[in-house]
């Protein structure tokens, strides 16, 4: 295989796990970040071109950022709402269980049932369960949604990438 038969190829291969790394920022089975970042270390690697090189840490120190700024937003927001890891566990539990009960909304279902069940038996109101649940929620999509946008953004310096390595 030629060189730029090869470096075609695992552009193509990149492009798939980009994909799926940019879906799994919001659905928390498949891989996120973390594949993204893979994938842009490896893609970067295997063509070694200064626009691959340049395109790839773009891309890394965005998903870095993405997945940094999720977990420090959600994390303080959890913390503001005197929200245990527990409750918020118990509804990840659930949430993985819904998702094979209840096909594509499972996993959203769950997640909000088993954290509202799990805050109402830690609180004993109702009201108090949620509140905190609902900002919980809110907390935990908001940094989702920062962390897609930081995945695509690394996902477009991927693209450019690949668009002047090509050219």
């Amino acid at each position: 295989m030629d060189t730029t038969a090869l470096d075609a190829t695992v552009t193509a291969v990149a492009a798939l796990l980009l994909v799926v790394g940019v879906l799994g920022t919001i659905i928390p089975i498949l891989p996120g970040s973390l594949l993204t970042i893979g994938t842009l270390l490896v893609w970067a690697w295997v063509l070694g071109s200064t626009a691959s090189w340049t395109a790839g840490v773009t891309g890394i120190v965005l998903a870095v950022l993405g997945m940094s700024a999720s977990a420090i937003l959600t994390g303080r927001k959890m913390k503001r709402e005197q929200i245990p890891r527990g409750p918020v566990l118990i509804g990840v539990a659930v949430g993985v269980v819904g998702m094979f009960v209840v096909p594509v909304v499972g996993l959203f279902l769950g997640f909000a049932l088993g954290l509202l069940v799990a805050e109402f038996a830690r609180r004993k109101d109702l009201a108090s369960a949620w509140r905190a649940s609902l900002e919980a929620m809110k907390s935990m999509g908001f940094g989702m949604l920062l962390e897609f946008a930081c995945a695509s953004l690394a996902g477009f310096a991927f693209a450019v990438g690949a668009f002047l390595h090509f050219t």
